[in-house]
C-alpha cells in the first residue's frame, strides 16, 4: 500500500496537504454515513486503510527522523513490517524478520543500512545503503538515505582533519617515526 495513492495527494507533499486530503476522506467515508448502509463493510475499510495511510504519514514526517520521508518510499509488502519495526525502535526484531528474508533485493539492503544507522554502525550503514543505490539507482529513498549519511561521514573527515588527524595518517612525521621504532623493537629485539 502506497499511502500517497491511498490519500490521493502527490508523493512529497506536506503535512498541510496530507491533512486536508485526510479531511476531505473522512467526511466522504465516515461510517455514520453508511449507516443502514449496503456498502458499510466497505466504507469501514475504506476509513481503516485511510486511517493507516494517514497514520504511517504523519507518524513518518517528522523532521527527518525516521527511516522514510515525506517524499516517499514506503517499498514491497514484504518488508512492511520490518519497517514499522523500525518506526517503533525495534530494530531487534527488524533484523531478525530481514535476516531471515531470502529476499536479498535492494530493498533489504537499504533497511539493512537503515538499522545500522540507527545502531550507529557507520560502515556497515554506509556498504548496505550503496548496494541498495547501486542495484535501484533511481530510487529517491535510497540516494536520499545515502546522501544523508555519506555527508555526516564527510562532515566527520572534516572535524578529524581540522584536529590534525590527516586521512592515510603517513602525513605526519611523529607517527612516522613511532612506526619505525615499534618495527626496529620487533625486529631487533632491543629492550
Amino acid at each position: 500500500m502506497n499511502p500517497y495513492e491511498v490519500l490521493g495527494v502527490r508523493e512529497g507533499a506536506s503535512e498541510a496537504e496530507i491533512k486536508a486530503a485526510y479531511k476531505k476522506l473522512v467526511k466522504k467515508y465516515h461510517p455514520d454515513r453508511y449507516a443502514n448502509n449496503p456498502l458499510a463493510d466497505l466504507a469501514e475499510e475504506k476509513m481503516q486503510e485511510i486511517n493507516q495511510a494517514y497514520d504511517m504519514l504523519m507518524n513518518n514526517s517528522g523532521g527527518g527522523q525516521s527511516y522514510s520521508s515525506q517524499s516517499g518510499g514506503y517499498g514491497s509488502s514484504d518488508f512492511m513490517q520490518v519497517r514499522r519495526d523500525i518506526d517503533n525502535g525495534n530494530l531487534q526484531a527488524a533484523e531478525t524478520a530481514l535476516n531471515n528474508s531470502s529476499n536479498r533485493n535492494a530493498e533489504w539492503f537499504f533497511l539493512k543500512g537503515v538499522i545500522a544507522s540507527r545502531k550507529g554502525w557507520y560502515d556497515d550503514a554506509v556498504n548496505n545503503l550503496q548496494t541498495a543505490v547501486n542495484m535501484d539507482p533511481q530510487n529517491a529513498e535510497y540516494q536520499r538515505h545515502y546522501q544523508a549519511i555519506a555527508s555526516r561521514g564527510g562532515a566527520f573527515r572534516n572535524q578529524a582533519a581540522g584536529r590534525g588527524y590527516q586521512q592515510g595518517g603517513n602525513d605526519d612525521f611523529c607517527c612516522q617515526a613511532l612506526q619505525c621504532y615499534i618495527c626496529a623493537d620487533c625486529c631487533c629485539d632491543v629492550i
